[in-house]
């Protein structure tokens, strides 16, 4: 179901991550790899020289661009939203994002993920990352994910760490376990990452606008809802 435009306007903030469900072919194939219903992000930055309600993405064409809200009208859309991130880091993320418009598409980036997420012939993670050249290796060059996973990363905001528990001694004495936390390659981040991290909340601008189930009008049932408990009725009966 599409999200309304005017909804996610008046919903999204400056440093949201915006996953969208493509419909081009390229977006059904990413969507295949991830089997996820994202095949793309941008980042919310807000007003820009002058304009509003603008986002930094990753075009394949044109590379990492600015786009207006509109340019995803129509199609299914998720705001995962960091949390308590002050002012200073979020223009800190933003800007990391807006430095680095007019930089290219990384299509190896992209043929490393198939590597990685359908690996011939089969092999252990561990194995699987080290087969990963991690992209292009030039600076110049990303893809939708990865140049926001970079933004976050670059103030230290996690996204799907790699988690190790290491042993400690509080001032008890006694032995405790402490979670540390390892930055993932950027270059492994897909759009889905930001909907499954649990460092993001996910925003839906129907719920924040408001929505009260008491006023929602419903149609008549459907011929097809009418059938399937008459065919249940029989099948009860059967037996």
């Amino acid at each position: 179901m599409p999200t309304r435009t005017d909804l996610l306007a008046a919903t999204l903030r400056p440093g949201d991550v915006l996953l969208v469900e493509g419909l081009s072919r390229f977006s059904i194939a990413i969507k295949y790899l991830t089997q996820s219903t994202w095949s793309h992000s941008a980042l919310y930055i807000g007003s820009w020289q002058g304009q509003t309600g603008m986002l930094v993405e990753v075009d394949v064409r044109e590379g990492v661009r600015l786009v207006p809200l509109s340019h995803f009208f129509g199609l299914q859309a998720r705001i995962c939203r960091p949390v308590k991130l002050d002012e200073s880091e979020i223009a800190e993320l933003i800007g990391y994002a807006t430095d680095r418009l007019g930089y290219h598409y990384d299509l190896k980036n992209i043929l490393d993920l198939m590597r990685y997420l359908i690996p011939t012939p089969p092999v252990p993670n561990r194995w699987r990352r080290r087969m990963l050249s991690l992209g292009s290796g030039d600076p110049t060059r990303a893809i939708c994910s990865s140049l926001i996973a970079q933004a976050f990363q670059s103030i230290r905001y996690p996204i799907l760490p790699t988690i190790t528990l290491e042993k400690a001694v509080d001032p008890d004495l006694q032995e405790i376990y402490q979670e540390i936390l390892h930055i993932r390659h950027h270059s492994l981040f897909v759009p889905r990452d930001f909907d499954l991290s649990p460092y993001f909340e996910v925003v839906k601008p129907t719920l924040v606008a408001g929505f009260d189930p008491h006023l929602v009008t419903w149609g008549e049932p459907s011929v097809e809802q009418d059938v399937q408990p008459q065919q249940a009725s029989r099948h009860i009966s059967a037996d």
